[in-house]
């Protein structure tokens, strides 16, 4: 009885086992395939091919192909579908099973309907179903032979424009300087090399190309066609010649090149950091200046087509994106205004911004010295950088972008919240008579000091004519810390909204006293940047609103940023003494006086050093512009003008430029 029992549960196992060994179907194979598909798992992919797919394509060639193509098309959101059939069917040694598959690539979706072939194969004495696959599975196009054609249509980059639509940023031309080798004497080299900054071995590198011949013109370097120099240097080598090529060009040179900034090749971070945006590595990418802060509007966007090229050349386009080309961007600068306070500034270093205090228009953004941006897009050596960097004058410090301790060019700041607070009126004054003053003994050795030996009653008017450091320095402590800072906060400090990213002015500290009253003459821990400044005067003309800068003709003009920080009658006061600070022969200003013209202004001298006692840089600050006929204004700061009469240069220079403007 035990024996027949064991015998039983034997017979019931093989005859479950042998139900449940049921072979696939081959819906549930291509199932199974599709699947992997969509997961990209082309190695898993390819041991569900046929034996007839296998002999015809390797695993590795198999696998390398698919990943290939689905990298250089970028290829993205696959998304291959089957629904098998409803009924069951009788397939003997093949099925064909219909299947929809879409992708996203670089060039737009492609989608397409296909049928796949599964035939079956005894492998390992077991039978199963097997993708008789073909090319015609990547796209139902791509014939064995075919190849598929990836075209990329650079986007034509859009031009940066001054107010009257003169280009400061253009697609131009470039001089590609090369050799033809044939011409060529023994020292060409050499010469060559030492002129255009590339190694003898890149040169050789190039004329012994396996393409070259000694008739045919080699390609070396591309450089600016304004420099007369360099070309006079480079024709004179034997063999040397050039062809004009495409390029960013730049016609305004170094005067514009820290508001306008440069393009250069794509770098591999470049292509890490933009990934999926559309670059090459054959692209250029804004580098500097407004050509980095507008990018995605200038560079467009470039055109795509992939297509399959038959062996016949006829083509298949698989899909297609149109290019679209950049935008221009147009600012209000006006580059001969540029040009000239550029000039102006010449062998110093400093900035200058110049404003349309009405209508709050960016006229000019300038930064000195420059540099070539021409040459910066086109390639300079590591010699002529090193150089650039190591220049004491800085060249590549952005001087309009940073900010500086502004000295006594706040102090019209600080006489209108001293109004607008009724702390002070147009005729207050204050007893002083001594060159240094502290309020008490509790500031120790501090006292706030003055550079003028007027004595007694020192009115508002007095004070703005001689600079008095010590009248600014009371009336921001009768002001008070809060309302002094809720003032300058008013006046636009610590929140700038400008196309061009710019430091916002900083209060600082004013955790005392001494910083609060140094604060109020421009020294402390402020700090303003160029064009803040001179958007600080314009409610002086503006009944007392404060205007804010625009940089594009597209922006509204006369936006008010804050509106009353001075009264119409306060404002108009203000003028009239800043018009002495010029006027009037002791005024700090009345080097920068313009005959028959009226001109109103401030001077300051800022010094920056460690310590009270000690002498430290000092920087040259004025503002200026008519009050009558308020179409310009213009701040400036130069670095370095310890001597007194390098203090006043930035008056002088301020005066030149509307002298100029008035020819």
């Amino acid at each position: 009885m035990k024996k027949a029992i064991i015998l039983i549960t034997v017979l019931l196992t093989i005859l479950i086992a042998g139900c449940s060994s049921k072979e696939p179907t081959p819906d549930e194979r291509f199932s199974e395939y599709v699947s992997l598909w969509n997961e990209q798992k082309f190695e898993e992919m390819y041991e569900l091919l046929s034996q007839s797919s296998r002999d015809a394509i390797t695993k590795d060639d198999f696998v390398g192909r698919y990943n290939k193509i689905y990298q250089d098309l970028e290829i993205g959101e696959l998304d291959v579908e089957f629904s098998p059939p409803e009924e069951e069917a009788d397939y003997e040694e093949q099925a064909n099973f219909a299947y929809s598959a879409s992708m996203e690539s670089v060039a737009g979706p492609i989608e397409f309907d296909h049928t796949a072939v599964l035939v079956k194969e005894e492998r390992e004495e077991t039978n199963n179903w097997y993708v008789n696959w073909d090319t015609t599975y990547i796209f139902p196009d791509l014939q064995e032979g075919d190849k598929i054609s990836f075209n990329n249509v650079p986007a034509v980059r859009g031009s940066i424009l001054d107010r009257r639509g003169n280009g400061l940023a253009i697609n131009g031309t470039a001089l590609q300087i090369g050799v033809v080798p044939g011409k060529m004497t023994e020292d060409s080299v050499k010469q060559l090399s030492e002129i255009i900054g590339m190694s003898e071995e890149q040169i050789n590198k190039a004329i012994n190309a396996s393409w070259v011949k000694p008739d045919l013109f080699v390609p070396l370097k591309n450089i600016s066609k304004t420099d007369e120099e360099l070309k006079e240097k480079v024709f004179a080598v034997d063999g040397v010649t050039n062809m004009e090529v495409g390029a960013r060009e730049y016609p305004y040179g170094e005067d514009v090149s820290h508001l306008v900034g440069y393009v250069s090749v794509v770098t591999a971070e470049d292509l890490e950091k933009n990934e999926g945006k559309g670059y090459t590595a054959q692209d250029y990418i804004g580098k500097r200046g407004l050509e980095q802060v507008f990018e995605e509007k200038l560079k467009g966007t470039n055109g795509v087509k992939i297509s399959i090229i038959k062996e016949d050349g006829s083509e298949k386009v698989l899909a297609e994106k149109p290019v679209e080309d950049g935008e221009d961007v147009q600012l209000t600068i006006d580059v001969v205004l540029q040009q000239r306070i550029y000039d102006q500034l010449k062998g110093e270093a400093g900035t200058a911004a110049a404003i349309n205090p009405v209508t709050g228009e960016t006229l000019a953004l300038v930064s000195a010295p420059g540099f070539d941006p021409n040459a910066e897009t086109l390639g300079i050596s590591v010699a002529e950088r090193t150089a650039l960097e190591d220049n004491p004058l800085k060249p590549y410090l952005n001087r309009f972008k940073v900010t500086y301790v502004p000295g006594s060019v706040i102090k019209p700041i600080t006489a209108a919240i001293g109004l607008n607070t009724g702390k002070i009126n147009l005729d207050s004054a204050y007893e002083i008579t001594d060159k240094q003053w502290q309020p008490d003994k509790s500031w120790g050795d501090y006292k706030v000091t003055r550079y003028t030996n007027l004595a007694g009653e020192v009115d508002l008017e007095k004070a703005f004519i001689y600079s008095d450091n010590i009248y600014f320095a009371r009336t921001a402590l009768e002001i008070g810390k809060e309302d002094f800072a809720d003032g300058l906060r008013k006046f636009g400090f610590e929140e700038m909204e400008y196309p061009y990213p710019l430091e916002a002015s900083q209060i600082g500290e004013l955790s005392s006293d001494m910083l609060v009253a140094d604060s109020g003459y421009g020294q402390g821990q402020v700090e303003m940047n160029i064009l803040h400044l001179a958007a600080t005067y314009t409610p002086l003309v503006n009944n007392g609103n404060l205007i804010k800068p625009i940089l594009l003709t597209e922006e509204e003009q006369k936006q008010v940023w804050e509106e009353g920080l001075v009264s119409a009658e306060d404002a108009s006061g203000i003028n009239s003494m800043l018009k002495k600070v010029v006027s009037d022969p002791n005024g700090t200003a009345h080097i920068a006086r313009i005959e028959g013209t009226p001109f109103a202004g401030k001077t300051g001298t800022a010094e920056i050093k460690a310590e009270q006692g000690t002498k430290g840089r000092e920087l040259g600050w004025f503002v200026g512009y008519n009050p009558e006929n308020p179409n310009l204004l213009i701040s400036m700061m130069i670095e370095d003008v310890q001597d007194i009469d390098r203090s006043k240069s930035a008056a002088v220079r301020i005066k030149n430029v509307f002298v100029a403007e008035q020819e």
